[in-house]
């Protein structure tokens, strides 16, 4: 399963919150920031896109790990892009 959510990552307590969530889960998670794609999971790979703006965020894993990760996530959500 795939599902794309949109975060506010616009701190840098923010991003590496984000990051270390991310770290916890066994699925893989992508921010994608324009034509850039990185893990989720790497606090250097955050910091490499531009995080003034929401990005997107991709999770790719089973209903449940989508569901747990967007459930722990909620803080740095926000209405989706149009």
């Amino acid at each position: 399963m795939k599902k794309q959510l949109w975060a506010n990552l616009n701190s840098i307590d923010k991003a590496k919150d984000f990051a270390n969530l991310a770290s916890l889960m066994s699925c893989e998670i992508d921010v994608c920031s324009g034509r850039y794609v990185v893990d989720a999971k790497s606090i250097l790979g955050l910091f490499s896109v531009d995080l003034s703006v929401p990005v997107e965020v991709v999770v790719h894993g089973t209903p449940e790990e989508v569901d747990e990760f967007t459930q722990k996530c909620q803080r740095f959500l926000v209405a989706e892009e149009a």
